[in-house]
This record gives structure tokens, sequence and C-alpha cells, in this order.
């Protein structure tokens, strides 16, 4: 019988995980829109609104470590070595998950919320797979394969930027870089006349960096270590969505983990968004394309989502907070895996669009012979 106080990490999870999931359905806000409407519209103001989650919880994560309110290389995104193939071809896969199902696994949370049952399908999926490459078939070809070929940092020391920096310039830099990103990444949002018109959209990017700083908190000093014996954590929704979907099927003292309630929280907090604004609804698949495009897209993403070390929000901006040195090749894998993702989607098959750029290729040839 767990005690009252395990369960605190749990139910804190649970509150931050439904403040995001409002925030974000609120403001109709979407990780993988922001990339497609940057790189197909030309329109960037969704994601630097990701850009100023980002910079917030950059500052307020930083200032936490320079705080001592909780040791870095505790959490998962520092180790001493950096497992670089895995997250190149994680985020790539993931990316293009993300493109055929038309979000991340967050974004599929909050779709479950208003009542999208498509999105439950994905869940079910990205869970299964997630898990299965976290610790179950998957696991041995992850640790043995691709985790092998990391790259091990100078004098074991933690993969952030702020302590290669301070180790190679021979003094500590932390406060310095966190000021200059976390302050940066605040004004490219808040520099877009169009984007301080938009409050909802605002609104959403300071919650979601606040609530990656408060994770932090909750996780990082008020755990009790006998009771709950974990290391710091904060919004991320591979693993998490995997573990909940273990916790619901085998092991009930699971819902008690941070990162189980949050994915409860998304999912609720959702639902009450979509139902104060009328918009709760049963939406379904189409047709069977429909179904197999989100099958897919629901696996690519549950395996490269752990293989790349989170998903959007977990790499993009928890991580990122932590000035994480796998964030800048997962955000650029995952952006890369979606472009491709969309040229699949717009161009057809794979086998079509091999054989539009053989007939390309050969097209050219022709009026040299």
């Amino acid at each position: 019988m767990q005690s009252l106080a395990a369960w605190v990490p749990g139910l804190s999870g649970f509150a931050i995980g439904a403040a995001a999931g409002f925030a974000v359905r609120h403001a109709k806000l979407c990780s993988f829109g922001a990339i497609e409407d940057a790189l197909m519209g030309g329109d960037s103001r969704r994601l630097r609104i990701f850009g100023l989650a980002l910079g917030i919880a950059i500052l307020g994560t930083q200032t936490l470590i320079i705080g001592g309110i909780f040791n870095p290389g505790l959490t998962t995104y520092t180790s001493p070595a950096l497992p670089l193939t895995a997250i190149l071809i994680g985020s790539l896969m993931f990316g293009a998950g993300m493109a055929l199902v038309g979000t991340c696994g967050f974004g599929s949370l909050v779709r479950l919320g208003a009542g999208d049952l498509r999105s439950l399908i994905v869940i079910l999926v990205l869970g299964a797979t997630a898990y299965a490459t976290l610790r179950g078939v998957l696991a041995n070809f992850r640790i043995d394969v691709l985790e092998r070929l990391s790259i091990a940092m100078p004098d074991g020391v933690s993969s952030d930027m702020a302590s290669l920096s301070s180790h190679a310039l021979g003094f500590d830099v932390r406060a310095i870089l966190a000021v200059a990103a976390g302050t940066g990444l605040c004004l490219l949002a808040f520099g877009d006349a169009r984007l301080r018109r938009a409050p909802r959209l605002l609104s959403a990017g300071v919650a979601l960096g606040v609530l990656t700083v408060a994770g932090w908190i909750v996780t990082g000093s008020f755990g009790d270590e006998f009771d709950v014996p974990s290391r710091p954590q904060s919004l991320t929704f591979v693993s998490t969505i995997g573990k909940a979907l273990y916790a619901g099927v085998l092991n009930v003292s699971n819902f008690a983990d941070f990162g189980v309630g949050s994915v409860f929280g998304v999912i609720a907090g959702s639902c009450l968004a979509a139902w104060r604004s009328a918009e709760l609804r049963w939406e379904a698949f189409d047709d069977d394309h429909e179904m197999r495009r989100h099958l897919v897209g629901a696996a690519l993403m549950g395996i490269g989502g752990i293989l790349a070390g989170g998903c959007t929000i977990g790499q993009g901006i928890t991580a990122g907070s932590m000035l994480a040195l796998s964030w800048p090749f997962a955000v650029g894998g995952m952006v890369l895996g979606a472009r491709l993702g969309i040229t699949l989607l717009v161009d057809g098959s794979v086998s079509e669009i091999l054989q539009r750029g053989l007939s390309g290729l050969r097209s050219k040839k022709r009026p040299l012979d």
C-alpha cells in the first residue's frame, strides 16, 4: 500500500498536465501545425510561440539549477555520453510519423480530450511501440546497437551546453548562456506585432514554459525518495504514454508517477477547454486509408520518440530548458522528418516519389545523348 506522499508526483503531474492541455486546446496550438505553417506557408507565428515557451523554460530551469534546487546530472537529458545516432534516426522517424498523423503525441492527447477517437488508436499504438522500444522486444537493439554508438563527453562532463562551455572556457558560463538564450527567444515572440495581438497564443506559450519549470520543481525537490525513488523530470509525451498504458493494464501503482499523471491530466484539461467552447464532439476515421496512415504514423512516433529521447515537447522544450546537447539535433531531425512526411502525403507513396525522381533524371540525360 503506497502512502499519500507517494501519490504527490502523480497528482502534481495530473494538475500540470491539465493546465497544459487546457492552455494548448484553448489556443489551438500544435507543434506540427507550427512546423507546417513555417515550412509550407512561411508563417512563423506559432513556431515563435514554442520559442517563447522554450525561452521561459530556459530562464526558469537554469535559475533552479544555479540555485541548487535540483541536480541536472540526475536527468535523462544530460548523460556523459550523447547517443547521436539514435537521436538522429529517432527524430527523423518521429517527424515523419507526426506528419502522417497530423500532430505529435502531446497533440494526440489534446485531440483525444476533445473527443477524437482517431487519437485513441494513435495513443494506444504509440504507447505500445514506445514501451516495446523502451523495455520490450526492441530494447536490446536500442541499447546494444544504437546507443553503443554514443559520443562520450570530455572528462565525463554532462552533455549540456552550459557544462561543456564551462569546461572548455575554465569558468562557469551557465547564467550567461541562460540569459542570452532565454531572453533572445522571448524577444522573438514579443517582437512580432501580430503575436502581441494574439493573447491566447501568447498565454499558451507562457503556460508551457512555466509548467515545464513547475515539473522540474515538483520532481526535483518535493518528492519523497523513500516512497518514490525517481529522477527529476518534466513534460514529455512518448515514454510517459507507454508507461500510462502499462499502468492501466498491469500495475496500478505506476499511476503515482509524474509523467503518467501528466498524460491523463492533458486529456482532462483539453476536455474541459473543448467543453467550455462547445467543441466537444466525437470524431472517427473517414476510411481505411486514413486509419492505415495513422497506425503507421503512431508506430513511427512511438519508436522514434524513444530513440530521440523525447517528443516535440520532451526534446523541444523540456530538454531545451536544460540546454541539452541533444536538443538541436532532435529538433532539427523532427523538422526534417516532418518535411519528408509532408512530401510523402502530397506526392504519394514512396515508390511513386522514387519513380518520379528516376523519370526526372532520365529526362535530363536525354538532351546530352
